[in-house]
């Protein structure tokens, strides 16, 4: 992993776009759930072979949430769509476009939005789901903006949405220590010509694909009883190149992309990254070089929640009244694939 330096990897940004004036498409509203089961760190360290503190740390995290044994990443999902339709006034049934980013889904097939789809009664929305792993929901909210453009006064319901809980090894403390289990939802529809979202940029490094995976359950590798015993159906990351890739990419990507999208560093109001691990998160905003800009964080409080990470904190801050109209806000994902996206908006 030495050669990803700031210089290697500067020609590899994506391509920023900058979003058509003619239509302002913006987020109405949002909403997120957590499941109620809380984990603390003992909990979490026993069979990681760590203690508590071992954990706070090496990621800043201090509890997560578990979804309950009957609870699959549809359950979340839906109950965060339904806090976010009632917060934008929006009825299921007036939704153009349904996109859950998730990359653990209730199964294989049929999609996790065809579920949520069903269960929301939303019989005129079109549902699929987006694999960008903890970079889902930007890659999602970026087709759904685009779809919304041409589609006047449409509504569109983007959710990010995990259940990692199910995936985890609990003794392989690289992992079994961070994840979390959570949803986020938002409505997008159309805004004021001085808000909503005004650029983003996706980009993927498939020459990485091994840093983050889970081996079994694909095409590749069936979950057969020896790749079971084996353990294949476990998701798996090699954190320290993670950490790398992030570091050294991500720096220069923010900055050529504000730059694209005409904007400075200091616009920036507020920036949501994704929660991967909150020591990584204090050592990246000092790189990103936003002087201005308010680091909104849930880490500590729920782990990483995948591609749920983003729009819950969206969600926090909403709620909390910390985002005021016109701010400025950054979204930030990156995660497995490799993969990340950036976006801003107005709020």
């Amino acid at each position: 992993m030495g050669i990803l330096s700031a210089e290697h990897m500067t020609p590899r940004h994506g391509t920023t776009v900058r979003l058509p004036g003619r239509v302002s498409i913006g987020i109405l509203a949002t909403g997120s759930y957590l499941p109620e089961t809380e984990i603390g760190n003992d909990e979490v360290a026993v069979p990681a072979g760590v203690d508590a503190a071992w954990i706070s740390e090496r990621t800043g995290i201090l509890s997560r949430r578990r979804a309950a044994p009957d609870q699959a990443t549809s359950d979340l999902a839906i109950a965060a769509a339904r806090r976010a339709l009632e917060a934008a006034a929006v009825r299921a049934a007036d939704l153009q476009l349904i996109i859950v980013a998730t990359s653990t889904p209730d199964y294989p097939q049929p999609s996790t939005a065809s579920l949520v789809q069903g269960a929301l009664g939303a019989t005129g929305a079109a549902a699929f789901d987006i694999n960008a792993v903890c970079s889902g929901f930007v890659f999602a909210l970026s087709v759904a903006q685009r779809f919304l453009a041409q589609t006047a006064g449409g509504r569109a319901l983007v959710i990010g949405a995990d259940v990692y809980s199910r995936i985890l090894n609990r003794t392989d403390r690289r992992t079994s220590t961070l994840f979390g289990d959570g949803a986020g939802a938002v409505i997008l529809g159309d805004v004021p010509p001085e808000r909503g979202m005004v650029a983003d940029q996706l980009a993927s490094f498939g020459e990485y694909a091994d840093l983050i995976r889970v081996p079994g359950g694909g095409s590749r590798t069936p979950l057969t009883a020896e790749a079971l015993a084996a353990g294949l159906q476990h998701f798996t990351m090699q954190g320290r190149a993670v950490r790398e890739f992030v570091e050294s990419y991500l720096p220069p990507a923010v900055a050529g992309f504000l730059k694209d999208a005409g904007l400075s560093p200091d616009d920036v109001d507020h920036v949501i990254p994704h929660q991967a691990n909150g020591r990584m998160l204090d050592s990246l905003l000092p790189h990103l070089d936003l002087p201005r800009a308010v680091l909104h964080r849930t880490v500590e409080r729920y782990g990483n929640t995948g591609a749920a990470s983003i729009p819950i904190t969206l969600d926090h801050a909403n709620r909390s009244g910390r985002l005021r109209a016109g701010d400025v806000v950054l979204l930030a994902g990156f995660g497995g694939g490799m993969a990340t996206g950036i976006s801003v908006l107005h709020w």
